[in-house]
């Protein structure tokens, strides 16, 4: 009886919590839709003549991003305001692309929409005078479906998707609540993650934008990791590096037990969505144990991958002039640091070559694995490795 009691004590908190909750919350975005109702109607009474005659700003407090839009229509421009300032985006408005480009120039947006069909500058030619002022800026087309056709060429001058119009509340928030996601995304690819030194009993896998090196281990040139076993042999695997830039493997091509292995030569092959890399063996001597728990398993490489994520053994032939080539310790760390820079810079050039692919986005993430690595394989995979990279092509 008196654990009923309890029991019944417990579920009756738990809704009433549950109940409080999510009645602040809606009191709380009942009050951010007035307070961006209320910066809607005090922006569109505002002058802005000084920066662009026809240009109607609106900001709110904390933007989830800044948007430039720029149509000939006001009444797209109007519904295009009022539905993003309502979902919480501060948005600037102008009529003609000579303004839009005037306005680029003076600040900073995270997007620019753009009407294709417009007198005087297209949207064409804007798309084109973004992409060159500020590449940083994602810049996506408002289209009718006469135009879609338009639109997706655009894609080949900077634009990363296009919305067509008319459009509902519900697609236009949608649509770009996707590109930011995507903009964070690739703004997080492109930074350099942190660098951590930790003891092996702790080297699993943590944020995203944290790289963990383990002491007690030997870090090879292609981010292959050595342990040195009290039998003597190595123990082989991929580091976090590894697990951070090119993400889950598909499958791996495990090297032979007994096979006979020289240190720079081909010893497994991981398969990435299609895209496939080679890895140098960092020791030369006999293939002993294999981890055939990879074989159904491959999320351990990523999760565990100093322990459980291992891949094979070697019995090492030449050990002292081996370790000679790998880092340890603080010296493997700033390896780390320069890699990670070296590797964001290299993402940066191969996503910027890449085009986008209509009807997954700027980039699906086929595009984005194919770009990530191709650029693993020109920083750190040697040129024997290199030349047995297979890169399968992206479809739309």
């Amino acid at each position: 009886m008196i654990f009923l009691m309890v029991l019944l004590t417990v579920v009756v908190f738990a809704i009433v919590d549950f109940t409080l909750r999510m009645t602040l919350k809606k009191m709380h975005d009942a009050r951010a839709r007035r307070e961006r109702q209320q910066a809607l109607d005090i922006g569109l009474r505002l002058e802005f003549a000084d920066e662009a005659t026809s240009l109607k700003r609106v900001e709110v407090a904390s933007p989830r991003a800044r948007i430039l839009a720029v149509d000939d229509e006001p009444v797209i421009l109007d519904s295009f305001r009022k539905i993003l300032v309502l979902a919480g985006f501060a948005v600037d408005t102008v009529e003609t692309g000579q303004e839009a480009l005037s306005l680029v120039r003076k600040n900073d947006y995270d997007f620019v929409f753009t009407d294709l069909k417009m007198p005087g500058m297209d949207g064409l030619d804007v798309a084109k005078g973004v992409h060159h002022l500020r590449p940083d800026i994602d810049i996506a087309i408002i289209t009718g479906y006469a135009t879609v056709e338009s639109a997706v060429d655009a894609m080949r001058f900077g634009a990363v998707d296009y919305v067509q119009k008319p459009f509902t509340e519900d697609e236009l928030v949608e649509f770009v609540n996707r590109l930011l996601l995507r903009r964070e995304d690739r703004r997080d690819r492109l930074t350099p993650p942190e660098i951590r030194l930790v003891s092996p009993s702790t080297s699993g896998v943590a944020s995203p934008r944290v790289v963990n090196v383990p002491g007690g281990v030997y870090v090879s040139p292609e981010h292959s990791w050595v342990r040195i076993e009290m039998t003597g042999e190595g123990r082989i695997g991929l580091d976090d590096l590894v697990q951070k830039t090119l993400g889950s493997a598909t499958s791996i091509e495990l090297p032979e037990p007994g096979r006979n292995v020289r240190r720079g030569e081909t010893l497994f092959r991981l398969d990435l969505d299609g895209q496939r890399l080679a890895f140098a063996s960092p020791l030369s001597g006999k293939v002993v144990h294999v981890n055939h728990d990879l074989d159904y398993q491959m999320d351990l490489m990523r999760l565990r991958p100093y322990d459980q994520g291992w891949i094979c053994t070697v019995d090492p032939q030449e050990l002292t002039a081996d370790l000679a080539g790998l880092v340890i310790g603080a010296d493997a760390v700033e390896r780390y640091q320069t890699d990670a820079r070296r590797y964001t810079d290299q993402l940066q050039a191969e996503l910027a070559a890449e085009p986008a692919v209509h009807g997954q986005g700027p980039r699906p993430n086929g595009v984005e694995r194919r770009a990530a690595c191709r650029a693993f394989s020109r920083c750190f995979l040697a040129p024997a490795q290199q030349a047995e990279a297979v890169s399968q092509p992206v479809h739309a």
